[in-house]
């Protein structure tokens, strides 16, 4: 079948550093891919999200999920049109979900090339790794041009990197429920609320769950596995560090939420899959999702998965649900290594609030007596810096983000929102394949403050009020107030590119400061405990 095709702009494909074309890939090799398609065209723009998400969290209405779905979703014709054609080349439908505005089709390799105008090709990365890869554009019918945004999954080159940084035990490290304490977290269990947390790669197991909780005298919460693209909780892989300190942390810090672990595979279609899926999953309802995976956001995305994974967060947010990840664990060069500056990504989203890291200094009493930027000197130090793919959002315009310090012009996106502790050696008590270890990294500010939020949410509740949500542009109207304490020390310079210190203020180190939980629940119109 011929096909008249036209180029999907933004779906170019570089080659990848260091990574050289090995052959064309298997003909008869089985790919599932994910195709998004535009809004219906019918839809109103998204609420405005900067004037809501600037009002306190209890002055508002509640969002109806389902309603956004109806409303922002994709036409079912422009579902159908993709179907129909996929039909017509062999490839097979599985899944048609017009609020993720998402088609799954399957289909072997030559297929593939037929539908989509590419040629997939094997490749071998600097490290070794074999993996199915493209260069240059994507295709589309010329009648679905303009309805077909994204075509992802038919390269499946890992893209992201844990944010978690390990060591063994020694008397500088905490469980986070003492972390919560020093941070002045409320009381409360985070009853009725359910975390949605996001892992490419690991898993976890009943009993290193049970022997962590256990040991702080807790239930072990409810857990629930989801699996997305086909990926499952893969217990016994190196990331399982990962996701049992994203569910340990969290878990401590609202023992009686549900924790659902959306298992995806780790590409640019896992990661956007996962989100959507999270966002309207209408069986656990998330209400916060945490992010401890990133990659630098200028290298390995195409612009249509960059976009992609932006619209995914504009709509999470206009669903209601907070967002939070980790800023990285390289400092201002995130482990690039070309001597310039760069954002860790999904954090340099506007939508997504940035969780950078600290160190703190804790006396004999128990007592927290200073807290600087984590930067350990030996390459390890919080992510932080100016976005170079995102404006400068209006909630940010009047807390002084500083231009780029790779070129001292431009203003993008700073980064981070917050911060709180990631450095191994004042780190976290966690059970890890079998193991008690102590880990850092800003892998561990998400989780922590995901759980600070269930403990709020479920507190809002009790009084009949919404969630948080989205609520980046409220936390910078409370810049300088007792809702943060100020980190003004430190650098995250690891010695191969431009760096940011710490100030007063926000600072492209650890943002507005580390958030003091129980002043937090008073400005959203929380009722504290006694």
């Amino acid at each position: 079948m011929a096909i008249d095709h036209v180029t999907l702009l933004g779906s170019e494909r570089k080659p990848s550093r260091g990574d050289v074309h090995v052959g064309p890939a298997n003909p008869a090799e089985q790919v599932m891919v994910s195709v998004q398609v535009r809004r219906r065209p019918d839809a109103p723009a998204l609420p405005d999200l900067a004037a809501l998400g600037a009002r306190r969290p209890r002055d508002r209405q509640a969002v109806d999920r389902e309603e956004v779905a109806r409303t922002h979703g994709s036409d079912p014709a422009d579902l159908a049109k993709v179907e129909e054609f996929a039909t017509q080349v062999g490839l097979r439908v599985d899944e048609s979900n017009p609020a993720r505005r998402t088609v799954r089709l399957s289909g072997t390799v030559a297929q593939l090339n037929q539908a989509f105008g590419v040629q997939l090709g094997s490749y071998q990365s600097a490290s070794g790794h074999v993996y199915r890869g493209r260069e240059g554009h994507l295709h589309v019918p010329r009648h679905l041009a303009g309805v077909i945004e994204r075509v992802s999954g038919l390269t499946n080159r890992p893209l992201a990197q844990p944010r978690v940084r390990t060591r063994p035990l020694s008397i500088s490290n905490f469980p986070a429920s003492t972390i919560g304490q020093l941070y002045d977290f409320p009381a409360g269990d985070g009853a009725g609320q359910t975390i949605g947390i996001i892992e490419l790669g690991g898993g976890y197991s009943r009993a290193d769950l049970d022997t962590y909780f256990g040991a702080l005298g807790l239930a072990t919460p409810n857990v629930v596995e989801v699996d997305v693209d086909g990926a499952t909780n893969n217990y016994g892989d190196p990331a399982d560090v990962e996701v049992e300190l994203d569910i340990e942390t969290a878990g401590t810090i609202a023992p009686a939420a549900t924790i659902a672990v959306y298992f995806a595979p780790n590409t640019e279609q896992g990661f956007i899959d996962a989100i959507t899926t999270a966002t309207f999953d209408t069986t656990n309802n998330p209400s916060i999702l945490s992010i401890s995976w990133g990659a630098p956001e200028d290298v390995g995305w195409t612009p249509a998965g960059l976009s992609g994974m932006d619209s995914a967060f504009a709509t999470a947010a206009a669903a209601g649900l907070t967002v939070l990840a980790a800023s990285g664990d390289n400092g201002s060069n995130d482990n690039v290594g070309d001597g310039r500056a760069h954002c860790d990504f999904p954090a340099s989203d506007p939508y997504v609030l940035a969780c950078g890291g600290t160190k703190l200094e804790v006396d004999d009493d128990g007592v927290l007596s200073d807290e600087d930027t984590w930067n350990d000197g030996g390459g390890g130090a919080t992510g932080g810096g100016i976005s170079n793919q995102f404006p400068l959002p209006p909630w940010q315009n009047n807390v002084g983000v500083p231009p780029s310090a790779n070129d001292g012009v431009s203003i993008g996106r700073g980064v981070p929102d917050i911060a709180a502790d990631a450095d191994p050696h004042t780190g976290y008590d966690i059970v890890a394949d079998g193991q008690w270890i102590v880990v850092g990294g800003t892998s561990a500010v998400a989780p922590l403050y995901a759980g600070l939020l269930a403990v709020i949410n479920a507190n809002l509740a009790g009084q009949g009020f919404p969630d948080v949500g989205f609520f980046s542009p409220y936390l910078y109207t409370l810049n300088g107030t007792n809702v943060f304490a100020d980190i003004v020390d430190g650098n995250n310079w690891v010695g191969i590119a431009p760096a940011y210190s710490a100030g007063p203020g926000w600072d492209a180190c650890t943002g507005l400061g580390r958030i003091d939980g129980n002043n937090l629940l008073v400005s959203v119109g929380g009722i504290p405990g006694p």
